[in-house]
């Protein structure tokens, strides 16, 4: 099945640009929150999603389950346009998915990729063309282009063409109370030239 739309990421960038984008976070942990907090705080519109739906309804009743996040940020946040969803069918709202599960390593040293996977199976029957993924997760390279890549074409869904796709690596330092998100620095590599341009736009 082929998605294609006219001029889909010409769209997308105007969206990026004039700060009318829907951010969509999957994965709300140290990573995602403090990630969709900075977002809300630039100005976009974020949408969280997380399979907790215990976190879930905290978050949306102005709460944090993360201890150098105080609910004060939540809720400031959530007047900014924040709100959270196990609901993954509202992937179709969003114009940028940033994945930011976690990634632990199996017996044998090596990531575990299951929740990326199960993260991005769950959105794809909801996706569509026009939109921008990012994977922030910490994994071996290759991983866009091998694992996400193929399971975006299979939904007619081309990098460079009529979606983005793009790495880059969480840069998050924990407990440092001189760096929060918005002061480290992030490294970006785009599938193709078009999703190197897209990336940096985002972020």
């Amino acid at each position: 099945m082929q998605l294609a739309t006219v001029d889909a990421l010409a769209t997308l960038e105007e969206k990026i640009n004039d700060k009318s984008a829907l951010v969509g976070i999957y994965g709300l942990g140290y990573v995602g929150l403090p990630l969709a907090l900075r977002f809300a705080e630039a100005g976009l519109k974020v949408l969280g999603f997380d399979i907790d739906a215990a976190k879930v309804q905290q978050l949306n009743a102005g709460g944090s389950y993360i201890e150098r996040l105080m609910p004060a940020s939540i809720q400031q946040a959530l007047g900014q346009g924040f709100e959270a969803t196990s609901d993954f069918a509202r992937t179709v709202e969003v114009d940028v998915l940033i994945i930011c599960v976690p990634t632990p390593l199996t017996a044998h040293r090596e990531p575990d990729l299951s929740f990326i996977t199960n993260t991005i199976d769950a959105a794809l029957p909801h996706m569509r063309a026009g939109q921008l993924v990012s994977l922030e997760s910490t994994t071996w390279p290759g991983t866009t282009d091998e694992v996400l890549a193929p399971r975006l074409r299979a939904r007619g869904l081309e990098p460079g063409v009529n979606c983005a796709l793009v790495f880059s690596p969480e840069r998050e330092d924990p407990g440092n109370a001189h760096y929060a998100t918005k002061d480290i620095p992030k490294v970006i590599g785009g599938t193709t030239p078009r999703c190197l341009e897209l990336g940096p736009a985002l972020y």
